[in-house]
């Protein structure tokens, strides 16, 4: 299945626009990940954890809109936007949300 950001995608023609899609992930990050994190931001350096964190996050929202448009029968999904959002009291939540148009194709 394609998932793209453009409106259109190039060689293929739209034939039927089947819906909005939305995969969305809410994950909590452990404490020996926060632990790790707060080190860093006091030392410097990346946080592999939360690194780890977000393309798992990422990848699974990904996925969850590939099933729902292909659900719907759809070929492909154009429009996608993702977006990242912290939750929780101390910020310890991470949402990541991603929706497009699912569409049927030529």
């Amino acid at each position: 299945m394609i998932i793209t950001t453009t409106p259109t995608i190039e060689g293929r023609e739209i034939l039927e626009y089947k819906g909005l899609v939305f995969g969305e992930v809410i994950t909590g990050v452990n404490f020996i990940k926060d632990f790790g994190a707060g080190l860093r931001d006091i030392f410097g350096g990346r946080s592999e954890g939360y690194e780890e964190e977000l393309i798992d996050a990422r990848n699974e929202a990904l996925a969850e809109l590939k099933m729902r448009a292909e659900r719907i029968g759809a070929d492909a999904v154009v429009g996608a936007k993702m977006d990242y959002e912290v939750l929780g009291q101390a910020g310890s939540m991470l949402m990541v949300t991603i929706s497009g148009t699912a569409v049927s194709l030529k």
